[in-house]
């Protein structure tokens, strides 16, 4: 196989491309969909968040109203339902006091102390609590506090201190205590706060479904473009549709002015080289016929001029070459069958090489394509089996594959082309695919047909490494990667 030198250092089992820079590991972005969305819960949570510890607040502060509220008139009943017995005692009738303290075990709790500490009357429901009220008031002071059962429930205790006048005149001190379980208190509120959890949280579902749908809408024109953007790059169109947004409208029309521009572009890059080349080849043909001329190859600078005169040849036919090619950009071109395109060039390269009777092998991957201009992958292609043919001796191997990435949008495409060739040495790959230069000078060719293979494969961000092949050659592995 020939292969020109270079002179960029690369590695000792291979060459790559030069000017490309080490791709550096990428994260799977995420959509503006999902930020948007993400945004939102975020807000959400925090919104909803502090309304319900407002609530929280709010109804915690209204039960311990209430239950106050509720403990000042058990202590207004039991006070309005004492009655004097004997002349230092008072005991409340039972028919005109709640039920529950007559009941053990109700939770709620009453009791009346003597200003001795002694009880007058204590409730039924008090019973194996152990629940001991506050005695050392004076009269007219209120208290309320929250105390414990002998079995550490809480309760929440109202006391007052009362002065009580009998009918013979003497007035004597009363405490009046009233208690009620917190249990009830606490089931209510962890009830409550069960249930605003829940009407939040479906509210939030509620409210992130509806924006999605919201965003669905208002971000469908930028999905648009990406569809576009998708069938520009398979070449199913060549420019963006209209319609857009009034947002959108520069971006799409800043977008299609500059992919006419580019094909302009190139359209007048390669006219131009091509226009020069040719321009270049009737003078260089003239002037070789001259040199070829008796008269004026006896002349002692002949063999200098016919000598830059092949050198000028040679420049031609290189610019000649590039001018064929795109520049890889890929853009409202439909994609290459490569299956197709080698089949092709297998065809004709197998008629230009008959006499040597070569077999050459072609695996191709099913749907295996390659994303860019038709001429620049037959150029590729080309010059890499032309030059496994020129060196082979028996068997040329050629294998495409798709290549798959996590981060690219779409496949690459690997091309390996194997020969028993002499092969590549190994100190010569250090030097290979520069424009001009053959290994052997024995073997036709001008030694620019690979350059023209690293140029495109660098326009690709692709990269050519050289190895040892199997069947005793060189192999040539060509990676042309997709886009992101």
């Amino acid at each position: 196989m020939h292969i020109g030198p270079e002179d960029d250092a690369q590695h000792a089992q291979g060459v790559s491309n030069s000017n490309r820079r080490p791709r550096a590991k990428r994260i799977a972005p995420r959509s503006l969909s999902a930020r948007l969305l993400l945004s939102a819960s975020v807000l959400l949570l925090l919104f909803f968040g502090i309304t319900i510890a407002a609530l929280d607040i709010v109804f915690r502060n209204l039960s311990e109203q209430t239950m106050r509220d509720r403990l000042e008139g058990q202590l207004l009943a039991l006070l309005a339902a004492s009655e004097e017995e004997e002349e230092t005692w008072l005991l409340p009738a039972a028919e005109k006091i709640d039920e529950r303290l007559m009941n053990p075990g109700s939770g709620l709790y009453g009791e009346i102390l003597r200003s001795d500490g002694y009880p007058s009357w204590r409730s039924n429901s008090l019973a194996g609590t152990g629940l001991e009220f506050r005695t050392n008031l004076r009269s007219g002071e209120r208290v309320y506090v929250e105390l414990k059962r002998a079995d550490g429930a809480p309760v929440r205790a109202l006391s007052r201190a009362i002065d009580w006048q009998f009918e013979d005149g003497v007035t004597r001190t009363f405490v009046f205590s009233v208690a009620e379980d917190l249990e009830p208190y606490h089931r209510a509120l962890a009830t409550f706060r069960g249930r605003l959890l829940g009407w939040f949280g479906f509210l939030m579902l509620l409210l992130l479904g509806s924006f999605a749908l919201l965003l669905r809408g208002v971000l469908a024109p930028l999905r648009r473009v990406e569809r576009e953007i998708n069938a520009i790059e398979r070449g199913e169109l060549s420019e963006l549709g209209t319609g857009y947004p009034r947002e959108l409208l520069g971006i799409t029309a800043n977008l299609n002015a500059l992919l006419r521009s580019e094909r302009e572009r190139l359209a007048r890059y390669r006219n131009t080289l091509g226009n020069l080349a040719h321009s270049l080849k009737t003078p260089l043909a003239v002037m070789r016929s001259l040199l070829a001329s008796p008269q004026v190859r006896e002349l002692p600078l002949a063999c200098q001029l016919d000598e830059q005169v092949s050198r000028m040849d040679e420049l031609v036919k290189y610019q000649l070459k590039r001018a064929a090619v795109s520049g890889a950009t890929g853009l409202g071109t439909a994609p290459i069958d490569v299956r197709e395109s080698l089949q092709s060039l297998r065809a004709a390269l197998m008629k230009v090489y008959a006499e040597r009777a070569i077999e050459c092998e072609l695996a191709v991957d099913e749907g295996c394509v390659f994303y860019g201009d038709r001429e620049d992958f037959t150029e590729i292609a080309g010059n890499l089996l032309d030059n496994a043919f020129k060196w082979a001796r028996r068997k040329i191997r050629v294998r495409a594959q798709r290549v798959s990435a996590p981060h690219l949008r779409r496949d690459g495409l690997k091309l390996t082309v194997d020969d028993d060739g002499p092969g590549i040495p190994v100190e010569q790959r250090l030097h290979v695919l520069a424009r001009g230069t053959r290994l052997d000078e024995r073997v036709s060719g001008q030694g620019i047909g690979l350059s023209v293979v690293r140029e495109l494969v660098a326009a690709h961000s692709g990269s050519i490494t050289i190895l040892d092949s199997p069947l005793g050659g060189a192999r040539v592995e060509v990676v042309l990667g997709g886009r992101l």
